[in-house]
């Protein structure tokens, strides 16, 4: 199917009634927008190709379900106050807009100089980012915002599926909960990972939903880990960042930086 065809049916998945959708030739974007509150959910098609492509029916579904329930849950009205338990850290491209579409600044903090950290409200089938307009009309200060999306992040159950390449062992953090490469900040979690290999530790953060460990004890599981985390971060919902790291003393580095220290082939 070309991309033409494929973004008809996605297109006729997505009418509703005072929706508008706009197509982006040069990005292969479809923005779905709510004119009566100028808001709306940008969606990529390439991405989306690849998994029809692939027959991952499933994931597309989840991608046109999460733009109606997006949408739709713009339009509420949702305070801080009485949900501290569901505000959670999120992973974002070191890009990614510092301001809501309306202006509004959302909040963050520096990551990496590939990733940023965002807050967000989780809203049941979805979340919506916190900006300061937001937070300004909480009894919560700024400080304690932070404590307890970390404190939240941390609670959460974390369920790893493993596999090996090459001589080499993979972990890949399989919640499925919207927030599975937040754990990268779970400080406790990464000491636990650390202990656990073998060789040198290193992670892939390629979107939002995907979180991956490696314990890298030859050349070659570098040279899978990159593969898999461009695999991942141009079919993601989300795109982080393509860019592998490695760990050591629970700090993050990207791996060409270190390329020299990688291990010889044993």
């Amino acid at each position: 199917m070309n991309l033409q065809t494929f973004r008809k049916q996605i297109e006729d998945k997505l009418q509703h009634d005072g929706w508008t959708i706009r197509y982006d030739h040069k990005e292969s974007t479809l923005r779905v927008e709510d004119p009566s509150i100028n808001k709306g959910v940008t969606l990529a098609l390439k991405p989306l190709l690849a998994r029809w492509e692939r027959k991952e029916y499933d994931s597309i579904e989840e991608a046109i379900r999460h733009v109606r329930v997006g949408l739709m849950s713009m339009k509420e009205s949702v305070a801080l106050d009485g949900k501290e338990k569901h505000i959670f850290p999120v992973i974002r491209a070191a890009s990614f807009p510092e301001e809501t579409s309306d202006g509004k600044k959302l909040i963050f903090d520096e990551h990496t100089a590939e990733t940023r950290i965002y807050y967000a409200l989780d809203l049941g089938e979805t979340y919506t980012l916190i900006d300061e307009a937001r937070l300004a009309d909480s009894s919560l200060g700024l400080k304690e915002l932070k404590e307890m999306a970390m404190f939240n992040i941390r609670s959460l159950e974390c369920p790893v599926k493993q596999d090996e390449v090459a001589g080499n062992t993979f972990y890949f953090v399989s919640a499925n909960d919207g927030y599975d490469a937040s754990r990268v900040l779970d400080q406790s979690f990464l000491e636990k990972m650390e202990q656990k290999v073998k060789g040198e530790l290193a992670i892939a953060i390629p979107h939002q939903d995907s979180l991956i460990f490696a314990d890298i004890q030859n050349h070659t599981g570098y040279d899978v880990l990159g593969q898999m985390a461009l695999q991942f971060f141009r079919n993601g919902r989300i795109p982080v960042t393509a860019l592998p790291f490695a760990v050591e003393r629970g700090e993050l580095e990207p791996v060409f930086i270190l390329a020299q220290k990688k291990p010889k082939d044993r």
